[in-house]
């Protein structure tokens, strides 16, 4: 039998693997891989594979940066009776505002879906 391979392995390996150590980029052990990688490196790994034979080092690296899009919040205006406490509380507690008359409240759609409440949603005129 010859030596172990000293080459990188495939990614699919790095799911099998255990980090037994982080290192920050400025850490013992992570300084010649700064000098490497400059201001890319966010920090180095050292993982085992489950037979703990081998130690193999991964880093992090920043590869792009992209200006973030907030999204766009949708609102839905949701029916509740005026009778109905225990829930127009819960709906005010999550945000909701009375939007017109008539029982109908203004909430985030994503609130609405947590609450269950997508069946009293009122269609847009």
């Amino acid at each position: 039998m010859g030596l172990p391979d000293k080459r990188p392995t495939s990614g699919a390996l790095a799911s099998k693997l255990r980090v037994t150590k982080k290192l920050a980029v400025n850490n013992r052990g992570a300084i010649k891989l700064a000098q490497q990688f400059g201001d890319a490196l966010v920090c180095v790994r050292h993982r085992t594979d489950p037979e703990a034979r081998y130690r193999y080092t991964t880093v992090e690296l920043l590869v792009d940066k992209a200006e973030v899009q907030p999204r766009q919040v949708a609102m839905v205006d949701i029916r509740v009776h005026p009778r109905e406490y225990a829930l127009r509380s819960v709906v005010r507690a999550a945000g909701g505002t009375c939007h017109r008359s008539g029982g109908v409240w203004r909430l985030p759609k994503r609130v609405a879906t947590v609450l269950r409440l997508t069946n009293r949603i009122v269609p847009p005129r």
